[in-house]
């Protein structure tokens, strides 16, 4: 099944709190990636910041995204 992001917000360390449409909420460490291409734009904080939910998935305002997939896959479940 394909998850969705529906909300996120930009935290420190270059972290994504994400919740998908099946309810969980989950952390995403975007610093592994930071080191690869396009992705090292990411590293201003000013951009990262801009993160926001675009069909279904994070996108940045440099256009920069990650695939739904990876978000969920490679995020730890937050539990409260």
């Amino acid at each position: 099944m394909k998850r969705k992001v529906i909300s996120v917000s930009a935290i420190e360390n270059y972290s994504l709190e994400l919740v998908f449409d099946d309810g969980t909420h989950r952390l995403f460490d975007a610093n592994p990636y930071l080191e690869f291409g396009d992705f090292k734009e990411l590293k201003d904080p000013s951009i990262f910041a801009t993160a926001h939910v675009f069909m279904g998935t994070v996108q940045w305002s440099n256009e920069l995204d990650f695939a739904p997939d990876t978000l969920y896959e490679e995020s730890k479940l937050l539990v409260f």
